[in-house]
């Protein structure tokens, strides 16, 4: 889906003038704003009820604008770049003097993204051509904070209503989760959030397997919280070997689920709402978030969702579930 000429022509209009636009990426969909305006920037956070020092991922058309951004950026960054950019990889650097606070959520480093998507290229092209070439917007996904993050248009309409002034209809998200978040600010890189890019993608470049972040001396970055991508019905994961039996008993309770697996139902004629996903973790990224938004809609007493293989493969999906539940319930 591309959107009409005048649809663009609007969407940079807004930007230069300081206000919001939402717009489609491989991987959610952003709520985006002139990223180097402290004021448009702030409208971001007031539309989602987002964190003020929850920093922000700056996305950029190209390669030649890192510099403008970010400084001292390490050859490693830039073997990054060459390879998945564009693409779900966000790499956390050192950022120059003047990047506003309200992006960086006051820290000395900024993230910074080329998104794979070529709406989203388009419009930083345009915004680019009238901003300033190393223009940037910045854009956290388009929902309200911590709730499950947005794949097509219709989704940042229900969440975000009138609080953005346009959205562009791109579609479907591609690849339907958050970037893979790399640290690259304080020497060897480090994965502070797992994405579509796998450690084993990112060890065929580095030649290394890379470090997994703990929360110690790590840059806060989006996504980072215990309690994120959540739906406001209660969700537990369970086991695969104990699911029959927890649905039996939530049954008998006289309780109506929603289920989420890779597997047919277990038994036939089960009562619950049943969401089987495909059995591999690409597959199941794509649908997960659409999964989750259509069971919270469902008026359900609860979400089961099947516990993944301990793979890290499934090391992405898993890390959003694990998050999904522990903010489940709480809106």
């Amino acid at each position: 889906m591309i959107p009409a000429e005048a649809d663009y022509a609007r969407a940079v209009e807004l930007l230069r003038a300081g206000e919001l636009v939402a717009l489609p990426t491989e991987t959610v969909y952003g709520l985006g704003a002139d990223a180097a305006n402290p004021a448009a920037v702030a409208k971001i956070f007031a539309a989602k009820g987002r964190p003020a020092d929850h920093p922000l991922i700056v996305h950029i058309a190209g390669h030649d604008a890192v510099d403008h951004w970010a400084e001292q950026v390490p050859d490693v960054a830039w073997e990054l770049m060459e390879t998945f950019w564009p693409g779900p990889l966000t790499l956390i650097l050192k950022k120059q003097a003047w990047v506003p606070d309200a992006v960086t959520g006051g820290q000395d480093t900024v993230g910074l993204r080329v998104p794979g998507h070529p709406v989203a290229l388009e419009l930083l092209r345009r915004f680019a051509a009238v901003a300033g070439e190393h223009a940037g917007i910045a854009a956290p996904s388009a929902n309200r904070f911590g709730r499950i993050s947005p794949t097509t248009a219709a989704h940042v309409a229900e969440e975000l209503g009138e609080r953005v002034p346009l959205i562009l209809d791109g579609g479907a998200c591609k690849v339907g989760i958050e970037s893979t978040i790399v640290d690259c600010s304080r020497g060897e890189p480090v994965v502070l959030r797992p994405g579509h890019i796998s450690p084993v993608h990112l060890e065929a470049v580095l030649g290394r397997q890379p470090a997994i972040a703990t929360s110690k001396g790590a840059p806060r970055v989006s996504g980072s919280l215990e309690a994120h991508y959540a739906p406001q019905t209660p969700m537990r994961l369970v086991a695969r070997e104990r699911l029959l039996d927890f649905l039996n008993a939530q049954r008998h309770k006289g309780d109506v689920c929603g289920v989420i697996s890779p597997n047919q139902p277990p038994q036939a004629g089960m009562p619950h709402h049943w969401r089987m996903l495909p059995a591999e973790p690409v597959g199941y990224a794509h649908d997960l978030y659409a999964a989750l938004r259509d069971l919270d809609h469902a008026r359900l007493s609860l979400i089961a969702v099947e516990a993944l293989p301990e793979d890290p493969s499934w090391a992405a999906v898993s890390d959003r579930l694990r998050r999904a539940a522990a903010g489940a319930g709480q809106g």
